[in-house]
């Protein structure tokens, strides 16, 4: 845009003029256009407007990047368009990155990173239909990059050994590393582990490259011995190869084994075997027995665990761990409906567990014995969730609710709860803050507004609210279909549709969506349909009959 020359200072847009004239000032009137047209045309020789300063290009480049800094990446991008400074400050000023990391931006790698050249957390995505970058592109970022902390790899296929080898040895600060569906083996982990003595969380998620030669060559701690302090290991084939990783680990404090291949209990008993720092624990789906919960006892400062769908685990390993983990805070159980933990491991836990602030119980059937006894030990408790259990009812819930006065978030899903129970937390559990009910088919909205009436501050979330409205426009659809039955209900591309809505044909062909939105709405236009069809063909046959009994 370009700007009229003046004897002041150079205009820029956005700052208010004032006039050298006091008399013809315009801070203190109203102008219109026209107004101000007028008098701009009537101004003498020697009077002219004078901009005011700009005072943001005084600020400083490193003021400018704090407040940079507390905006959104959208918003950065616009500013870094306002002018050629901006532009510098923004890009020198950033330090978290995320690419579309696909094989055409390789070629752009060097002015990406001369314009980002403070890069500290970096990721590095790719989807499966396309190539991604390779190791030439990796050990670029690795040169451009060498005070990287943080780095996340996700579908990067074509980055192999020698490319996590180039990242080990120019990115020796790094401190986080995460991959997922990579193809790179043991020897690029073992580069790294051996190169990065600062690493402290690792995350790996489907390395395919590991199941090439992890017998001859474990992946080891190697510099990161002392430093690691978490290991996630997710969907692995071959994941026992981190064996000696995991052991060698002396800091270790979050371990997360899920969905991988193999047996686990021989390495838990191994960890619980030396001295550990251990304070999280997640087990998923894991081939893993009572033997490896009792070794996850012997780990004293444990504060942290979930086991998941582990069938091989029952009250007898839940006892053990109960006894003596007594720093317990969370506790997530999914028994997977097999029945083999409930009363007695909860109990274990009641009597054990006084610091449990979270406990959250999925496919396990307690009863009304060993619920009261989480209720009345467990007084710091603050969220519970209840979740797919068929022994829990309005007698458990109604215990909860006179017995938890620290809970404050509750979750009851699938459970045989009325409207009878939910009452109860009208006047119970003074600290609840939220409350969600789903899946329970004996509660009604009724309990909700209940709920709401009594407790202005209390959140409630049911499900029964949305399932009752669609009873509501079920019955008027059947109302207006009886109404107007004497018209036959028009055909969209071969649909019926009734109760006196349209579709177009476009929506009524279109296909089914995840969430399963167009589906219902699908067979909800075929119930009116066929509620409004067969309730016309009825009047059409008795209007028949009544006409051939008139013309007999």
């Amino acid at each position: 845009m370009g700007q009229a020359p003046s004897t002041g200072q150079g205009y820029s847009p956005g700052n208010s003029t004032h006039l050298r004239n006091p008399s013809l000032s315009l801070h203190h009137h109203r102008y219109t256009v026209n107004d101000l047209n007028l008098i701009n045309s009537q101004l003498p020789e020697d009077i002219f407007v004078n901009q005011q300063e700009d005072y943001i290009s005084e600020i400083p480049d490193e003021c400018l990047a704090l407040i940079f800094q507390s905006l959104s990446s959208r918003d950065r991008k616009q500013c870094s368009l306002v002018s050629r400074r901006w532009f510098a400050v923004e890009g020198q000023s950033r330090h978290r990155l995320a690419l579309n990391a696909t094989t055409e931006v390789n070629v752009h790698l060097p002015s990406i990173f001369t314009r980002f050249d403070s890069i500290t957390k970096l990721a590095l995505r790719c989807d499966r239909k396309s190539l991604s970058i390779n190791d030439e592109g990796l050990t670029l970022i690795s040169m451009r990059c060498q005070n990287l902390i943080r780095l996340k790899l996700r579908g990067c296929r074509e980055i192999s050994d020698q490319g996590m080898y180039a990242l080990g040895q120019n990115c020796k600060s790094l401190r986080k590393f995460s991959c997922g569906s990579c193809m790179f083996g043991v020897k690029g982990m073992n580069a790294l582990l051996n190169n990065c003595s600062s690493l402290e969380e690792l995350s790996v998620k489907r390395l395919r490259g590991i199941n090439d030669g992890f017998v001859d060559e474990p992946i080891g701690p190697g510099a990161a011995a002392s430093s690691l302090k978490s290991i996630t290991l997710k969907e692995l084939f071959s994941g026992q190869c981190f064996g000696p990783l995991i052991i060698g680990s002396k800091n270790l404090k979050t371990l997360k084994i899920l969905k991988c291949l193999g047996d686990w209990d021989s390495l838990l008993e191994t960890i619980a075997g030396r001295k550990n720092y251990l304070t999280e624990i997640h087990l998923e789906r894991l081939q893993v027995s009572d033997i490896g919960l009792m070794a996850i006892s012997k780990c004293p400062d444990l504060e942290i665990f979930h086991l998941v769908k582990a069938p091989d685990c029952s009250n007898e390993g839940i006892c053990a761990v109960a006894e003596n983990c007594k720093l317990l805070r969370k506790l997530h159980i999914d028994g997977w409906r097999t029945n083999r933990i409930g009363d007695e491991g909860l109990i274990a836990i009641a009597k054990n567990s006084v610091n449990l602030v979270e406990l959250v119980l999925i496919g396990v059937n307690p009863s009304s014995v060993s619920l009261m006894a989480i209720a009345t030990n467990c007084q710091k408790l603050e969220r519970l969730a209840l979740c797919g259990s068929e022994t829990i009812g309005d007698p458990e819930i109604s215990c909860i609710a006179a017995k938890c006065m620290a809970l404050k978030k509750l979750c009851i899903k699938g459970c045989r709860v009325t409207d009878s129970g939910i009452e109860a937390f009208a006047y119970g559990c003074p600290n609840l803050v939220k409350i969600k009910v789903k899946k329970c088919r004996g509660v009604t909205s009724e309990v909700a507004d209940l709920l709401r009436a009594s407790r202005m501050t209390l959140a409630v979330n049911l499900d029964a609210d949305e399932i009752e409205q669609e009873a509501m426009d079920v019955s008027a659809s059947d109302e207006g279909a009886q109404d107007d039955g004497v018209e036959l209900p028009p055909i969209v591309s071969g649909t019926t549709i009734g109760g006196g809505g349209s579709v177009s044909a476009a929506d009524a062909a279109a296909p089914s969506t995840s969430n399963g939105t167009r589906s219902s709405n699908k067979s909800r236009f075929s119930l009116f349909a066929g509620r409004t069809f067969v309730a016309c063909a009825f009047r059409r046959l008795s209007n028949g009959n009544g006409n051939s009994k008139d013309s007999l």
